[in-house]
């Protein structure tokens, strides 16, 4: 039998595409003889949106029960910080303690650009553990997704026609998931990439009034760039019911894009999958029907 690959966190936007991208990869027959294991918290919807051509199972990092099923057998890891979880120490750790003890080897961790400048988020200290804890490690440290648009910040465009964020002018260099999802499954799938950190940026670096503009005309209605200060940022996100923890994190977040953390753009997706980036325009192209 060949290497096992665990994802966590299936479910979501990055892990679903990392999925989708080791599928097609196991149709090549490099990669046929890798078994893949998708692991979230609804092992139901696992199952029906992946098939039985991966093993489901329900993973929690809050219950030590789901820990064993998950990670034996398993070599390789695709791991995710659930956005929820900001006490990592106390909420991930424990997981990752068992990973290393069932025999996980290699955990390629999503992460974010310009980590070596941010050690306040939590990325930083799970990247700090996982080298403390000896295994080998690829971080994925990824600009801004553009699909946080059409989730987290999908109602704001949709019923405000407003993008709410207190960036300044600052650029970013927005990554499609689907190129992250390309990029890991490689990582996951081929040998070399052990002890290596990629900053995965899109094509072009873009303020919010650019995306705005850009949001504009697919749209066929104008979106607006309201660019609140960082603390009416943190007042509003707070008013809709958002835990502190997670509010902070995220205006920390922003408040480093502010500062031009985000805005570096590199070739790493180009070099290591053989395509330019997905644009910015077409990713407003694919995914028009959220915001309509």
């Amino acid at each position: 039998m060949g290497s096992r690959i665990l994802v966590t966190g299936a479910l979501g936007n990055v892990g679903a595409e990392v999925v989708r991208q080791l599928q097609m990869l196991a149709k090549a027959a490099t990669a046929s003889q890798q078994k893949i294991r998708v692991a979230d918290l609804n092992e139901g919807e696992l199952k029906r949106r992946f098939g039985a051509s991966v093993d489901s199972v329900r993973f929690d990092f809050s219950e030590p029960e789901t820990f064993a099923q998950t990670f034996e057998g398993i070599e390789k890891m695709f791991l995710i910080r659930p956005p929820q979880i900001s006490n990592v120490r106390r909420d991930m750790f424990p997981a990752i303690d068992a990973a290393k003890r069932l025999g996980v080897k290699h955990v390629v961790f999503l992460s974010l650009i310009g980590i070596e400048g941010n050690r306040f988020v939590p990325h930083y200290k799970v990247e700090t553990y996982l080298k403390a804890k000896s295994f080998q490690t690829t971080f994925l440290r990824c600009s801004f997704f553009m699909q946080n648009l059409n989730t987290t910040h999908r109602d704001e465009i949709k019923d405000r026609d407003e993008i709410f964020v207190p960036v300044g002018n600052a650029r970013t260099s927005f990554i499609d998931v689907r190129d992250i999802g390309a990029v890991a499954a490689r990582c996951l799938s081929e040998h070399g990439h052990a002890g290596r950190n990629y900053d995965l940026t899109g094509r072009e670096a873009l303020d919010y009034w650019q995306v705005a503009q850009i949001l504009s005309e697919t749209l066929g209605r104008p979106i607006m760039y309201r660019n609140p200060n960082p603390v009416s940022f943190l007042i509003e996100t707070l008013r809709r019911n958002t835990r502190i923890s997670y509010a902070l994190v995220v205006t920390g977040l922003y408040l480093s894009t502010r500062f031009g953390i985000a805005k570096a753009v590199t070739d790493e997706v180009e070099r290591l999958t053989g395509r330019k980036p997905i644009s910015f325009k077409q990713y407003t192209e694919d995914y028009k029907e959220a915001w309509l």
